[in-house]
């Protein structure tokens, strides 16, 4: 079996941990949030902290080339959207950023198109890697 190569996520995990920290913020990486729901461990990128104590979620996908991402998009915003409902209260929000060049439907994923098929996609964002950077920055999660 060969190994996947998933050294694009690190480096957009290193593009992103200068502005949380910019920010205010304090961060846990690749973090075991349990079992999806239909099966399978559900891991995040990033668990961000403010200053007020408040956990955020942060799941990253890149897309360098046209690939497979795209497809997974609309599952991780479901599981990220369980794991808060279950949370009873422990993270209040998720953002999904999405980083590199490749994807084709980038547009309809950032402008909200996912939002009339997901019950709860208010809370989860999926933004930009400049969007969540910016944010980030302005420790404005």
């Amino acid at each position: 079996m060969v190994k996947r190569d998933t050294g694009t996520g690190d480096v957009l995990e290193q593009m992103v941990l200068p502005a949380l920290r910019r920010g205010g913020y304090q961060y846990q990486t690749r973090a075991f949030l349990g079992n999806r729901f239909g099966g399978g461990k559900h891991y995040v990128d990033i668990i961000a902290e403010d200053p007020t104590h408040s956990k955020i979620l942060v799941s990253m996908k890149w897309q360098q080339v046209a690939g497979t991402a795209e497809q997974k998009v609309p599952f991780e915003a479901m599981c990220l959207a369980e794991t808060i409902l279950g949370s009873d209260g422990q993270f209040k929000k998720a953002y999904l950023v999405l980083g590199g060049e490749g994807w084709k439907l980038r547009n309809f994923f950032v402008g909200g198109g996912l939002a009339k098929h997901l019950v709860h996609s208010d809370l989860v964002l999926i933004t930009t890697l400049e969007g969540f950077v910016a944010k980030a920055n302005k420790s404005q999660l």
